[in-house]
C-alpha cells in the first residue's frame, strides 16, 4: 500500500476529529509520522487557517520526505494540535520538578506560529526531558533536546529562553494491515489507540508480547536480557532467575496460544536452564540438591524457586517426566535454605560452599520460594514440600508479611489454600490485598505485578465465596472496590505495551515492537519486565473467559 493510499485511509477519520483552535493560536496545526517499522519516525508539520490548507502542506512535505528518505511507509500517524497553552521555560522546568520521569504527556511548541514542534511521543522517545535514572521527575536535557531538534529542524537550535507552548493532541494511526484507529488524546492514556478490553483483545496482547520473548532467546537458550529503545543499546547485564521466570510466564503463554515457534523457544531456553545455569551440589546430610548459579556464584532462594515453577509447569503441560528429579533435587535446596525452627528463609547463599552471604536482601524471595514449593507438591504430591510452606506461613504470619502485598505471597496462599483451607491462611491472603486497593487504583506507573497480585487474589476470594466456613472473612473486603481496581489496573498496563504508534518514534522500532516497557526507567524492555505484563494478561484472560 501506498503512502498516498494510507494518507486517504485516514483521512476521513482525521476530518471528523480535528477542531479549529482559537486565535492567537494556529488554527490548525498538523503532524505527519511515517516508518517503515525499521527505523524512527519521519516527522513533518505544517501549521494553517483551515484545515484543507494544514492539510495540503503537511501532505506536500511528507511526500517530499519519503521520497528524499526512500521511505517505504508501512506506519502512518497523523496528529493534531487540540489546545495549547503558552509559559515560560522557566516556568516549564517548574512543572517538569512535578512530574514524574518520562511521565510528561505534552507535545511542544517553540514559537507562537508553532513551526518548531514536538510530539510528546518524539519528546519522550529521544529523551528530550529525561535527566537520568538519579533524578526522579522530568527535566529538561538541553543536550538531547539541541540534537534532536537540529535533526528534525535542520540545524535549528532552541535558546530556552523565549516562551514556550504546552500542547494537547490527538492522532489517528493506520497501517498497511490495520484501518485507522482514533488515539486517546491527553491524560494517562495519551497516544495509543482505544483497545477494548475484551478476550480477543487480550489474546492480542498474550500472542504479541510472547511472541517478542521468543524472538530473545537466542540459539544457544540464553536471552537478549533487554534493551533501552531511546537509542537501541542493549543491557549488559544478566540475571538467571529473571531467565527462569520469564520461561515461566513462556509456558504460561504457550499454554494459552500452543504456538510452535514460542515452545522450540521455550526448549531452548530450558535446555540453558538446566545443562548451564542449574548446578548440583552435595548436602552435608548426604541428599543431593541443585540450586540455580547466578553471577558471582550466588545461589538465590528465589532462583530456585522460578526454577520450580517453570519446570512444573513444562512437565504439566507435556506429560514429559524428564525434570522430575531435578525438581525434587531444588525443592532439596530451597529446604536446606529454611531455619526447620522458625520457617524463616536464607535468601542468598555462596556457590560452590553454600556458606551464608546474605540471610535478607528482599521480600519477594520468600513468596516466590512458597509459590514454587507449592506447584512442585501440585504436580507430585510429596507432603515434604507443602510441609516446608507451612513452617514458612507460619514464620509469614507471626512477622505480619502481608503487608509487604507481595504478588508472589498471593500466588502463593491461593495455592495453599487449595490444599490447606484453613482460615489462617485465607486471612493472610485477604490481608494481602484488602488495605492495598487505593494505591492500586490511583498508581501512576503501570506496576505489572499489581495485576498478577489481583488476579490471585480473586481466585482465591471465588473459592471463600462459595463455602459459608470462611465467608465471613470477606467482610474486611470491599469486593465491589477489589473488582474495579482489578479492571482499571488491567486496563492501565495497555500504556505499557509497544504499540506500533509508540514503538514508531524510538531508534529500532521492530526491536520492540509487541513487548512492554516501564516508562519511568526510559522505557526500558528487560524479559522480567514483559514477563510479568504476560503472566497478568494469561491470567486476565482466563477471569474473562469465565464470566
Amino acid at each position: 500500500m501506498s503512502l498516498n493510499e494510507l494518507l486517504a485511509k485516514a483521512l476521513p477519520l482525521v476530518k471528523d476529529n480535528i477542531e479549529a483552535l482559537k486565535i492567537p493560536m494556529p488554527s490548525y496545526t498538523i503532524f505527519i509520522s511515517m516508518s517503515d517499522g525499521k527505523n524512527r519516525a519521519s516527522i513533518v508539520n505544517a501549521s494553517a487557517d483551515t484545515f484543507h490548507k494544514a492539510w495540503g502542506k503537511a501532505v506536500f512535505k511528507c511526500r517530499r520526505q519519503a521520497e528524499k528518505d526512500r521511505l517505504q511507509t508501512g506506519w502512518l500517524r497523523i496528529d493534531w494540535v487540540r489546545s495549547a497553552e503558552k509559559i515560560s521555560w522557566k516556568e516549564l522546568d517548574t512543572r517538569l520538578k512535578k512530574v514524574k520521569r518520562n511521565y510528561f504527556r505534552h507535545g511542544l511548541a517553540l514559537d507562537s506560529g508553532f513551526h518548531k514542534v514536538f510530539l510528546e511521543q518524539e519528546i519522550n522517545a529521544n529523551a528530550m526531558l529525561y535527566g537520568g535514572n538519579q533524578i526522579s521527575h522530568s527535566v529538561i536535557n538541553k543536550k538531547n533536546f539541541e540534537i534532536y531538534a537540529r535533526k528534525r529542524y535542520k540545524d535549528y537550535v532552541p535558546n530556552f529562553s523565549d516562551d514556550v507552548y504546552v500542547l494537547d493532541t490527538q492522532g489517528v494511526f493506520c497501517s498497511v494491515d490495520e484501518s485507522p484507529r482514533l488515539l486517546f488524546p491527553a491524560g494517562k492514556n495519551a497516544g495509543r489507540r482505544m483497545e477494548p478490553m475484551d478476550p480477543q483483545a487480550i489474546y492480542g496482547l498474550i500472542q504479541r508480547s510472547s511472541h517478542y520473548l521468543s524472538t530473545q532467546v537466542q540459539s544457544s537458550g540464553q536471552f537478549y536480557y533487554g534493551w533501552h529503545p531511546c537509542f537501541d543499546r542493549p543491557i549488559n547485564a544478566y540475571n538467571t532467575l529473571r531467565h527462569a521466570s520469564t520461561t515461566y510466564s513462556m509456558l504460561e503463554a504457550w499454554e494459552v496460544t500452543r504456538d510452535e515457534t514460542l515452545k522450540a523457544s521455550i526448549d531452548r531456553s530450558l535446555n540453558y536452564l538446566t545443562g548451564t545455569l542449574i548446578q548440583n551440589a552435595s548436602l552435608h546430610n548426604g541428599d543431593e540438591a541443585a540450586f540455580l548459579v547466578d553471577q558471582g556464584g550466588e545461589v538465590k532462594l528465589g532462583g530456585n524457586a522460578v526454577c520450580l515453577l517453570a519446570l512444573a509447569k513444562y512437565t504439566e503441560l507435556t506429560g514429559d517426566e524428564a525434570y522430575l528429579g531435578l525438581i525434587e533435587r531444588l525443592a532439596l535446596g530451597i529446604r536446606f535454605m529454611q531455619d526447620p525452627d522458625t520457617g524463616a528463609f536464607i535468601h542468598v547463599l555462596n556457590y560452590p560452599d553454600l556458606s551464608i552471604k546474605e540471610r535478607f536482601r528482599i521480600i519477594y524471595y520468600e513468596g516466590e520460594a512458597a509459590f514454587g514449593l507449592m506447584r512442585a507438591y501440585g504436580l507430585t504430591k510429596d507432603p515434604r514440600w507443602i510441609e516446608i510452606v507451612e513452617k514458612a506461613f507460619n514464620h509469614f504470619i507471626a512477622n505480619d508479611t502481608w503487608k509487604a502485598h507481595d504478588h508472589w505471597l498471593s500466588y502463593c496462599v491461593n495455592e495453599l489454600t487449595r490444599y490447606r483451607p484453613e482460615e489462617k491462611y485465607y486471612r493472610f491472603g485477604i490481608q494481602n490485598v484488602a488495605g492495598y486497593l487505593d494505591f492500586m487504583m490511583n498508581r501512576i506507573t503501570t506496576f505489572p505485578t499489581l495485576l498478577e497480585l489481583m488476579m490471585a487474589a480473586e481466585k482465591m476470594i471465588c473459592r471463600i465465596q462459595e463455602n459459608d466456613t470462611h465467608r465471613h472473612l470477606l467482610d474486611q473486603l470491599d469486593i465491589d472496590k477489589f473488582y474495579r481496581a482489578l479492571e482499571t489496573r488491567a486496563e492501565y498496563l495497555l500504556n505499557g505495551h509497544f504499540w506500533p504508534e509508540y514503538a514508531m518514534y524510538f531508534k529500532n522500532p521492530e526491536r520492540i515492537l509487541g513487548s512492554f516497557y516501564i516508562r519511568h526507567h526510559a522505557f526500558r524492555v528487560r524479559i522480567d519486565d514483559v514477563e510479568h505484563y504476560l503472566s497478568g494478561f494469561v491470567a486476565y484472560l482466563g477471569f474473562l473467559e469465565k464470566k
